[in-house]
């Protein structure tokens, strides 16, 4: 399937360094990416092509400020659109950088720790830009800070039966556990940076970042008590913060909303979402910065493992969904069922089903999972499903209400087009900035990786 001469190894696991090399050529491999390594023109060229299409994100949202929300051509009864469809999909994004982190942290695999670290940070950009779309979708965005329960003279407090409540709890205390966790994790690696730095203004920047770190025996102790107790903290959000944005859905009385299979089904397609954007990510990030002894096969193959158990969760959620419709008797939510298979949006709901069900299905074999530019693009793939599938629960269920004069379409404009593929665009670019100025692998990790191979034996 790949002409990667890795292929054909086993998935026993490699010695990451050659024969004579110590632990120090481990840090200085990956630190030399941040420090040493000349920008190349292929990362200028990705962060130019990214800041492009980030414009469109940039310059959409004060647009969208100044003329309102309906720019993204939303009507009723179909009131919620693609900001809602994208703050689903990016926060599922999110969701990967947690599971990877916390929950393989606590069951102690040790096969996440070379990917964790740019998975923490994929999680924090995803809800940067997912915690924005509600607010591009408030008629008055600029009076979003009435969400908040800040001290008014004038009485005004937010409304806590609303979804738009749970939603800035949900994402603002996701987004705060991921920043800290995501930095703790750093500390001892922005040490290492500081120390082989040779720039006067890399000293000062990752010194101050540092906040100290000596490697002292006491350092350690804190950090990795305080590491433990925010793993244990940050791992039940992978499934409350999902749960309460299917709550948004789930208890309003729209046909195919409300339905309580809603929040595990979208935590599955949470964690199936993230997982392909990891390996959309992963695979051209080691070839770019030959991190192929750090960022193995062994890696892909459990990623993609990983992700055929959501796949099939997923693929699960569908058919409890349609057995759901049939079993209730409703004849709306028949109706429901049958519109989106042959309905103005079954372009989107076949789509779904090919690239969320069927594709997944080559993740059975050996070779495809070993394969990283067959993952690369099978990731793709399946994101766009993933995409299409939110789109189709927010459009569907309005579209097609009780009574048939309430009926109508939604097609998007230029505006929804656009910001979305400018946050696409925002997205990588942040993602550039991260690997160019702050280490993507956690350096004190794989050198404990290190350590433990050759304990093993291993060459």
């Amino acid at each position: 399937m790949n002409g990667d001469a890795e292929t054909d190894r086993p998935l026993a696991r490699p010695p990451l360094l050659k024969p004579g090399q110590t632990y120090a050529t481990a840090t200085d491999q990956i630190a030399a990416i941040v420090l040493s390594r000349k920008t190349s023109k292929g990362w200028w060229l990705c962060f130019g092509l990214s800041s492009v299409l980030a414009l469109g994100y940039l310059l959409g949202a004060p647009i969208i400020f100044s003329y309102g929300p309906g720019l993204f051509g939303i009507n009723i009864p179909v009131a919620w659109g693609f900001p809602i469809v994208n703050t689903v999909w990016w926060i599922g994004i999110g969701h990967a950088g947690t599971l990877i982190s916390a929950i393989l942290l606590l069951l102690n695999q040790k096969w996440r720790n070379s990917i964790n670290r740019f998975a923490e940070a994929m999680t924090i950009f995803a809800v940067i830009i997912a915690g924005t779309w509600p607010i591009l979708h408030l008629g008055r965005p600029w009076f979003f800070y009435w969400l908040i329960p800040y001290p008014s003279t004038m009485g005004v407090w937010p409304q806590f039966r609303s979804a738009l409540v749970w939603d800035f709890f949900a994402i603002s205390t996701y987004m705060i556990v991921s920043i800290i966790f995501w930095y703790m994790g750093m500390v001892p690696d922005l040490g290492s940076l500081r120390d082989r730095a040779r720039k006067r203004w890399q000293q000062v920047a990752y010194g101050l970042l540092a906040l100290g770190w000596r490697g002292s025996v006491r350092h350690w102790q804190n950090y990795e008590s305080a590491y433990l107790l925010l793993a244990g903290f940050a791992a039940p959000l992978v499934v409350s913060v999902h749960s309460v944005i299917s709550l948004d859905f789930a208890i309003s009385i729209e046909v195919g909303y409300h339905s309580t299979i809603f929040p595990p089904y979208f935590v599955a397609g949470a964690l199936y979402s993230g997982f392909c954007m990891v390996l959309t990510i992963l695979v051209p990030m080691r070839k770019v910065f030959g991190l192929e002894p750090y960022i193995t096969l062994r890696h892909l193959d459990n990623a993609a493992r990983l992700l055929l158990a959501a796949g099939l969760f997923v693929a699960h959620g569908y058919i409890s969904e349609f057995f759901t419709e049939w079993y209730s008797g409703s004849t709306f939510e028949r109706t429901l069922g049958w519109s989106r298979i042959t309905g103005p949006y079954a372009f989107a709901w076949w789509i779904t089903m090919f690239c969320n069900v069927l594709v997944v299905q080559l993740f059975w074999f050996k070779r495809v999972r070993r394969s990283p530019w067959t993952l690369w693009v099978l990731s793709l793939v399946i994101n766009l499903g993933m995409w299409m599938e939110r789109y189709v629960i927010v459009m569907t269920g309005p579209a097609r209400s009780y009574t048939s004069g309430r009926w109508d379409v939604v097609w998007a404009t230029l505006f929804d087009l656009a910001t979305l593929i400018g946050s696409i665009g925002f997205f990588f670019m942040l993602m550039l900035l991260f690997v160019r100025f702050l280490p993507a692998i956690s350096i004190f990790e794989v050198r404990e990786l290190v350590r433990e191979q050759k304990e093993e034996g291993a060459p």
